[in-house]
């Protein structure tokens, strides 16, 4: 028959659930007292256990520091490094008795702390500590092309709303609307009046965007409340308003200063709006322009030399001819191709009065003109 040691209960500390003790004395008292000091006998303890496996593990790290120090130095051959070598060793040595004095302080330690008694604090002991919550999933987050769909809904729902709100101006007013519409208090508002901000700089209708970028303020001032008190903007809306309407200096100049930036911003994006249409704009209009080679005219006047450009400003045909027939033949040939595949320049075609191009067959060619002026003379001199 198998038999049960129970000499484990031998040594078991219960003197929080002694009841034996004198009516003089207040016993609820006496046991938190007991209770105290043994808690504090425990943590004593405890903080012994810890210091002595930090000095351990301190021991061993200068102990691996110098036999790493003795290896290198057993490489070097000259005599300095054979006087270090031997300060090396010795100080080796002496880490090696201090690494075992303190193996063996904490091998005493852990033997003293299994004969301590137990008691209350100790005989039970967490087995798991996993909890299991029946909490709900994370919701996943929104993609981008999902966010622009549900903004572009809500935008189709309820614009007209959202500008109302943007131009209204009293406190009260605000707080009214939003009472009778609580859907408006969300991302999607703000983020409307945002862009709404942005297209009235862009029309020039300053005071106009300054009036909504103070509802956009409001929305996002509502929206940055509710996120801090982790509440639905909904609920928190009126709590905005009572504390802006009686808010002290400080709390009206921090809602003032954001409004400044937001407004700065705004003029910043509309600036750079601005450009990024002129510039595509022009190039718009650059793309008509192009000639049958795909050269901008604009582009090849500018680089013509002044004479060339005062030929075409006057419409002079023959001037040209005169100039191009005192260039150098390189330079005119591709002074002139340049022009032809900008348009500047139409083969077989003469100005009119009207500064009109009409046809003509018999008008003299760019061969022509290069041949004068490779033959050193004009068509009269030959003759």
């Amino acid at each position: 028959m198998t038999t049960i040691d129970y000499s484990v209960w031998d040594h078991i500390e219960v003197s929080d659930d002694e009841d034996d003790t004198h009516p003089n004395i207040d016993t609820p008292s006496l046991f938190r007292w007991r209770h105290q000091a043994r808690v504090e006998r425990m943590e004593a303890f405890q903080k012994k256990g810890e210091d002595l496996e930090k000095s351990l593990a301190e021991s061993r790290r200068k102990l691996q520091e110098a036999q790493k120090k003795v290896q290198e130095l057993s490489l070097v051959k000259t005599e300095e490094a054979k006087l270090q070598l031997t300060k090396a060793q010795e100080e080796e040595k002496r880490l090696k008795k201090e690494e075992r004095s303190s193996e063996k302080k904490v091998e005493e330690y852990r033997r003293e702390e299994k004969k301590m008694p137990w008691n209350v604090d100790t005989l039970s002991k967490e087995g798991f500590s996993k909890s299991v919550l029946n909490v709900k999933p994370d919701v996943e987050e929104e993609t981008e092309e999902e966010k622009e769909e549900k903004h572009k809904s809500f935008v189709e729902k309820y614009e007209k709303q959202m500008k109302h709100f943007g131009m209204l101006r009293r406190w009260d007013d605000s707080q009214k609307y939003l009472s009778d519409n609580p859907h408006l208090v969300c991302e999607e508002t703000a983020n409307y009046l945002v862009i709404m901000c942005i297209d009235l700089e862009v029309e020039e209708k300053h005071a106009l965007m300054e009036q909504v970028a103070h509802q956009t303020i409001v929305m996002q001032f509502i929206l940055e409340l509710a996120k801090s008190l982790k509440v639905d903007p909904r609920g928190c809306f009126r709590q905005f308003f009572a504390k802006i309407k009686t808010a002290d200096q400080q709390y009206q100049d921090a809602f003032n200063d954001e409004l400044e930036s937001f407004k700065e911003r705004v003029r910043g994006r509309a600036k750079i709006r601005i450009e990024k249409a002129m510039k595509e704009y022009e190039e718009e209009e650059r793309q008509k322009r192009l000639g049958p080679g795909g050269l901008d005219p604009v582009d090849v006047y500018d680089s013509l030399p002044v004479e060339m450009q005062k030929c075409f400003d006057e419409k002079d045909i023959q001037m040209l001819q005169d100039v191009i027939s005192k260039m150098d033949p390189t330079e005119a040939k591709v002074h002139m191709k340049r022009c032809i595949d900008s348009g500047l320049w139409v083969p077989n075609s003469r100005m009119d009065d009207d500064g009109e191009k009409e046809e003509k067959e018999d008008e003299p060619q760019y061969e022509e003109v290069k041949r004068e002026n490779s033959d050193g003379q004009d068509a009269s001199d030959s003759k």
